[in-house]
């Protein structure tokens, strides 16, 4: 994978994946951080043809494949707190998610195989590079993970507009997985009904429901708070 842009460039260095080369224009290449990468000097117009995006602020790295988690690694974790996708197929929400994620202190993200989007060079760019810091796993299917993880001893809640439970009430100690919906369907109804609970936002507003990276946002930071 070419992963572009100076944030993800240096955190693919700084994660597990092996960056075989880095490619900069004069500019970028003066990061102090690149020393002792894998540097190649290239024109503006050499890097955006190797990242296949404009937006690639002078940089960009051939990190290999992304290499996901396995789900089960994940229930095993002591007291996690995951977050699972259901058919999030926008890149840049997935990226955005993953970043929270990932600074919220979640111990990982899983997504099904089909319906949704995949971590991307693009999913990197929108994340900041934190999936290089995020275990992530990909299950076939989204309801068995949830029955799963409540097998295994967690929680499982469901964000989903219009629920009459309110996030604040809830305990989430112990084992818990947040379970968001696509940008358009939310949470289908067989992963809905896997979940313990379903939980909403309030929302004071004329707008009927939230974007589902500004809900991730919310509810991480609350139930991470709440753990502490």
């Amino acid at each position: 994978m070419i992963v572009y842009g100076r944030n993800p460039v240096r955190e693919a260095l700084r994660g597990p994946r092996t960056v075989n080369r880095v490619w900069a224009t004069k500019n970028a290449a003066r990061e102090p951080w690149l020393t002792g990468a894998p540097l190649e000097l290239a024109t503006a117009e050499e890097i955006e043809r190797r990242g296949g995006s404009p937006a690639h602020q002078g940089i960009c790295a051939d990190a290999g494949p992304f290499r996901y988690e396995q789900s089960d690694a994940l229930l095993a974790r002591e007291d996690p707190l995951i977050v699972a996708l259901d058919q999030i197929q926008d890149p840049q929400n997935l990226g955005s998610i993953c970043r929270t994620a990932e600074c919220a202190g979640a111990s990982g993200v899983v997504l099904p195989e089909r319906g949704a989007a995949t971590v991307t060079a693009a999913v990197c760019k929108a994340s900041a590079g934190a999936v290089e810091h995020l275990p992530i796993a990909r299950v076939r299917n989204l309801a068995d993970f949830l029955a799963d993880a409540k097998a295994a001893g967690l929680w499982c809640y469901g964000a989903q507009a219009g629920a009459t439970t309110s996030y604040e009430s809830l305990d989430y100690s112990g084992g818990v997985v947040l379970v968001l919906g696509s940008e358009g369907r939310g949470l289908r109804r067989r992963v809905a009904s896997s979940c313990d609970a379903l939980v909403s936002l309030p929302l004071r507003g004329q707008i009927e429901s939230l974007g589902v990276a500004a809900a991730a946002a919310v509810l991480l930071y609350a139930v991470a708070s709440m753990r502490a």
